[in-house]
């Protein structure tokens, strides 16, 4: 069987054609999407706020703590349910592309994207929030821009600017093939930098004061593969 992924139509979509796109969708359709959308949501908020501590000289919080949280909300997400839910609305949105019901999905998705406050608990003040690859990747691109990044070592490397997606294949096999989100900072002489750990963890984080007005968690559109 057939079947076309959201997350992969999205990726090869400048940000102003997915827009475009979205706008095909008649009113109706995006309604119910939202009513779906919303729902998945309110699942997988019933887990938050995860209340998260700090640990070290330089208040990182435990990453451990965040990741468990994160991942524990999206499960917490009936997605073969959901998925069917959607597949009966692109039936009946037979003259949308796929490009533009894909499109018309994500920013659903991201228009309901719960804040960092909403989703994480914390009494520390000074508690900075690790950019693990999890978090990445549940937050929305545009979320994090120009905050303050600090490494392990409790150094200023620079300024949050975006993720992006490492992919490595190993062998022959494409299902040895594994995904990373990561993230780039631009550093004081204005240079864009990417880490060179791929397993984040608490390698970085950045201040959960100033995050927190931020969204912070978005469901992920490759948890829906449909049915061409």
């Amino acid at each position: 069987m057939r079947e076309f992924f959201i997350g992969a139509i999205l990726a090869l979509l400048p940000m102003t054609s997915a827009r475009a796109y979205a706008q095909e969708i008649p009113k109706d359709i995006s309604a119910k999407f939202d009513a779906l959308i919303a729902g998945a949501y309110q699942a997988a908020a019933a887990r938050f706020p995860c209340k998260v501590k700090s640990a070290g000289k330089f208040h990182m919080i435990k990453w451990q703590e965040v990741d468990r949280c994160l991942n524990g909300a999206a499960d917490s997400v009936d997605w073969d349910g959901l998925t069917r839910q959607i597949e009966a609305l692109k039936a009946g949105a037979e003259r949308l592309s796929d490009a533009g019901f894909a499109a018309a999905l994500d920013s659903s998705l991201l228009a309901h994207a719960l804040k960092f406050e909403q989703v994480f608990s914390t009494k520390d003040e000074r508690a900075l929030l690790p950019l693990t690859n999890s978090l990445l990747r549940f937050m929305p691109p545009d979320s994090l821009r120009d905050l303050p990044v600090t490494d392990r070592a409790g150094t200023h490397v620079g300024a949050f600017s975006g993720i992006y997606v490492y992919e490595r294949t190993g062998g022959l096999s494409t299902a040895n093939t594994f995904k990373l989100t990561l993230f780039q900072y631009t550093d004081p002489n204005g240079n864009v930098q990417s880490s060179t750990d791929k397993l984040l963890l608490d390698s970085f984080g950045v201040p959960f004061k100033q995050a927190g007005p931020q969204p912070g968690f978005r469901l992920p559109a490759d948890k829906i593969n449909l049915k061409r």
